[in-house]
């Protein structure tokens, strides 16, 4: 149903697209996987009417299409949901899924058809009212993973045929992926022709028919799913063999003193909280989407304190109730989403990287810009320099900029929620490299990751959420059915 041929694009003289080829069936998943800065969200916008390319062919049903706006490639039947949405959340689903394409009568926007379009387009794809999810329901209201669907839905009301989707189950926990993948291949089955750009490789092999690999803005291969294996796709992703996911996990002889205590801690979200953290240790944090991880992680941060129980750093009695406290303490979070909370994304790599020492100064910490080219060479960052704005670095390297900002401050403790998401399988290597040697250089480190592999690969030992409980711990190397029957188990302390 859609071919492209020979797509090249270039901006201010540097060609990011060498005449790239991809074509795509109807009722087909097809995978569309590189590094950060492949070319992949280049071409998808060359497809979609945002970006004209400079030479080659889109042809649609065989008939040789050039879009110049998103308006004629949705007219079309090409529809593009991008990694963050274009939701506005105050207003209702059926708002946000005619949003600009209101249907009228007599001169009046028709709320009624709206809404009775709505409800037919979500019993299509399955969803009853039981879900939460109705066309009166406000935005604000729903989940990450029900938003998704309204993007979804929204599509589907221009009468997509091809539906790009940028990095879906980014924000998705894996429960919510799973929801997510059969929605998508219930919408293969009506016919449509699927573009899926994802990092996450495992998802790709369980839900793609064929997978589009891009490197440097050129097409490296197009191969059946079934044909290849992770480490076929990876290599000629990265252009090298990666022998390891996952560096060597630490020995006993490696782990320090501890580091953090909690003892029977709590709030409104958390319950009854006893946790360890020891020098030199990676703990991994597992559970399902609410079941109190990033509240965890938030807690002992001082963001959102606890309100009883006892907590020591370094042997001390501290139970911070604010970010500032914690950060003189020597605790540091990465959070879960580095652009709103992590970064200022107009300001240079430098002033980024210098964030917190300069809002929190401490006794006896070096000044402010010491050591900073050695700190951002530490974090393996790949920037043009020091001023480059924050914002046109991959995402990759954004989360070794946050990273940075945190070593600048001489932490013992850093926390760090899905420090990987959103980063290609190269970015993620680097970045689990850095974290064991931030472990074996005696940093006490708490990692919350949404990915089962990533948790079982890097974590000495695992600790499993439930319902803001830890409902139970489980040795290194430990399996993702043991870790689901514990984030399953309503918090009965199941060990």
């Amino acid at each position: 149903m859609l071919t492209m041929h020979g797509v090249s694009k270039s901006f201010l003289g540097v060609r990011v697209l060498h005449d790239v080829d991809l074509d795509l069936h109807a009722g087909e998943v097809h995978a569309l996987v590189g590094e950060n800065g492949a070319g992949k969200s280049t071409l998808m916008k060359v497809l979609a009417g945002e970006h004209v390319p400079d030479s080659g062919t889109i042809r649609l049903d065989g008939a040789t299409r050039r879009f110049s706006h998103p308006a004629q490639a949705q007219a079309a039947g090409i529809g593009i949901i991008h990694q963050e949405f274009a939701l506005l959340a105050h207003r209702t689903v059926a708002e946000n899924v005619f949003l600009g394409r209101e249907p009228t009568r007599r001169g009046l926007v028709d709320r009624r058809a709206m809404r009775e379009r709505t409800a037919e387009l979500l019993t299509e794809l399955g969803i009853d009212a039981t879900e939460g999810l109705t066309p009166d329901t406000r935005v604000r209201d729903l989940s990450v993973a029900r938003q998704q669907t309204v993007e979804i839905v929204k599509a589907l009301a221009s009468d997509v045929r091809v539906l790009v989707m940028d990095e879906p189950t980014a924000p998705l926990a894996d429960h919510e992926a799973g929801l997510l993948h059969d929605l998508v291949r219930r919408l293969a089955r009506r016919g449509l022709g699927i573009l899926y750009i994802s990092h996450r490789l495992r998802e790709v092999f369980e839900l793609a028919d064929r997978i589009t690999v891009l490197k440097d803005g050129r097409h490296v291969t197009t191969v059946p799913t079934a044909d290849t294996d992770t480490g076929q796709v990876v290599r000629a992703m990265v252009g090298r063999e990666l022998s390891a996911y996952y560096p060597p996990r630490a020995r006993p002889e490696e782990l320090g003193d501890l580091t953090l205590t909690v003892t029977g801690a709590g709030n409104t979200r958390l319950h009854g909280v006893d946790l360890d953290l020891r020098a030199g240790e990676i703990t991994g944090i597992a559970g399902l989407q609410g079941s109190g991880r990033t509240s965890l992680a938030r807690a002992l941060f001082g963001a959102a304190a606890f309100t009883h129980g006892t907590m020591t750093v370094g042997g001390r009695a501290l139970r911070p109730t604010s970010p500032r406290q914690a950060i003189r303490a020597g605790i540091a979070l990465v959070s879960e989403d580095r652009k709103s909370e992590g970064l200022a994304l107009r300001q240079s790599v430098r002033d980024n990287a210098l964030l917190v020492t300069r809002a929190v100064p401490a006794r006896g910490r070096p000044p402010a810009g010491r050591g900073l080219t050695a700190l951002l060479d530490r974090v393996r960052l790949q920037a043009r320099g020091e001023d480059q704005e924050t914002q046109y670095l991959s995402g990759g390297n954004q989360q070794k900029v946050v990273i940075a900002k945190w070593l600048a401050a001489h932490p013992r403790v850093l926390l760090f929620d899905e420090p990987t998401r959103g980063v290609d399988v190269g970015a993620k290597a680097a970045i689990h490299i850095l974290v064991r040697e931030l472990a074996r250089d005696g940093l006490a480190v708490l990692l919350i990751t949404s990915e089962l592999p990533e948790l079982i690969g890097m974590s000495d030992r695992i600790l499993v959420m439930s319902e803001g409980r830890i409902a139970g711990e489980l040795p290194a190397g430990a399996g993702e059915e043991d870790i689901m029957r514990l984030a399953t188990s309503a918090g009965q302390g199941a060990a």
